[in-house]
């Protein structure tokens, strides 16, 4: 129903909004948790939040998070001018072995590859995920 979607929108906005705030520094992914964000930028139980959304779009919001910080590395790779330590580190990976793991889950591809074939036919709209 349409509470439900603009529950499920929120969620997804707020998660945007936690990931471009660490691309641009507002806050390390370590000071504040995902969850807590979400919380906080909703206002309603995570946990509520948590079931709603992988009933409704059939993935945790861990997994839907995960998706756009791989898009996200996809645009930057298309754009070249960041190592993939400048991405992993920008995007709040641990370490660049976790960013192309996730990264070849994902899409099938390690990140250098993705990289030398630059088509952004393979890129999706954050806002379309």
């Amino acid at each position: 129903n349409n509470s439900k979607s603009k529950l499920i929108d929120a969620v997804k906005n707020s998660c945007i909004d936690y990931l471009k705030s660490t691309i641009e520094g507002e806050q390390a992914p370590t000071h504040v948790r995902l969850s807590e964000h979400i919380n906080h930028y909703v206002a309603r139980e995570y946990k509520y939040l948590s079931n709603l959304f992988s009933e409704v779009e059939g993935i945790t919001i861990e997994q839907y998070f995960i998706k756009l910080r791989v898009e996200t590395t996809k645009e930057l790779l298309v754009y070249g001018e960041l190592s993939l330590a400048e991405i992993a580190s920008l995007l709040g990976y641990s370490s660049v072995a976790h960013l192309s793991g996730q990264f070849k889950k994902v899409t099938g591809l390690t990140p250098s590859y993705f990289r030398t074939v630059k088509d952004q036919k393979l890129r999706n709209a954050l806002d379309k995920l």
